[in-house]
């Protein structure tokens, strides 16, 4: 099982579901060319949720080669199931105006939250995980040190001004630079969760998530220097999506200037 409880529980649910399911029916069906149609049409159920439906599919697949794997089964042929949830989330970012109306109705510990992932770009995974030891001086500033959880790669992130400010305001006796309303530790999903609640209290698009801070912080992180290359490693994206998504942002955001937007084509021919 992965280590995020998010994703362990997710396994356990459809786990869960495909069992039930195919409960009756012998684990040797799937060496059949026609299980694909059966599961197939099991994950049909979940068809007026694209999201839903592809995941069905994607954990049904890993259970099937899971069962390869030990022997249980000698093939299987529901590999590459056709998926149907399709979304480019380059062109959702939070834009000033929208930080700027969560601010003001989201409390301090929440604003925090949302303040460090606009200038870091981490997972929310990595976000909250952040500590002060993680904080390290280089000859211009001060920057982030940090292994991802996902990848496990190590990245090293510029700490912007207002990034600064939200570790400097961090009480000297507190080791998490993250912390939830009662100082307590957070994770992922508490964290998410928070966001999302006070984006719907500001009344923001339902589309904006925590995760959708990146675009922000690519953005800042061009500024500071990194080429496309750095970001996109740090993102854990292509350098094409990279550069699509600063340019997105700079386009939608009043506040950036056309220097952002030289700054990406001198990137950009750079990367070539």
């Amino acid at each position: 099982m992965p280590k995020g409880e998010r994703s362990r529980a997710d396994i356990r649910k459809w786990g869960l579901r495909f069992a039930d399911h195919f409960k009756d029916a012998p684990a040797v069906i799937f060496e059949e060319p026609g299980a694909r149609g059966e599961v197939n049409a099991w994950r049909a159920l979940w068809k007026h949720s694209p999201k839903q439906h592809d995941m069905a599919g994607t954990h049904a697949v890993r259970i099937l080669n899971w069962a390869v794997d030990e022997g249980k089964l000698s093939e299987h042929h529901c590999h590459k199931l056709h998926r149907i949830y399709e979304v480019d989330r380059s062109e959702i970012v939070w834009t000033p105006a929208d930080r700027e109306a969560f601010n003001a109705v989201a409390p301090e510990w929440v604003r925090r939250i949302l303040c460090a992932d606009c200038e870091t770009g981490l997972r929310p995974a990595d976000l909250v995980k952040l500590a002060k030891p993680q904080v390290e001086k280089t000859p211009l500033g001060r920057r982030l040190r940090v292994r991802t959880d996902k990848r496990k790669r190590l990245a090293h992130i510029p700490i912007t001004p207002e990034l600064a400010n939200v570790i400097d305001t961090t009480p000297d006796d507190r080791l998490l630079i993250l912390v939830g309303g009662k100082g307590q530790a957070l994770t992922a999903r508490s964290a998410s969760n928070a966001v999302t609640r006070y984006r719907r209290k500001a009344g923001l698009s339902e589309d904006l998530r925590l995760q959708d801070c990146r675009g922000t912080a690519a953005t800042r992180l061009l500024n500071a220097g990194l080429s496309l290359a750095e970001i996109a490693n740090h993102m854990g994206w292509s350098v094409r999506y990279a550069a699509n998504v600063i340019e997105h942002y700079a386009r939608v955001s009043p506040d950036e200037t056309d220097a952002v937007l030289v700054k990406l084509a001198h990137a950009k021919g750079g990367a070539a």
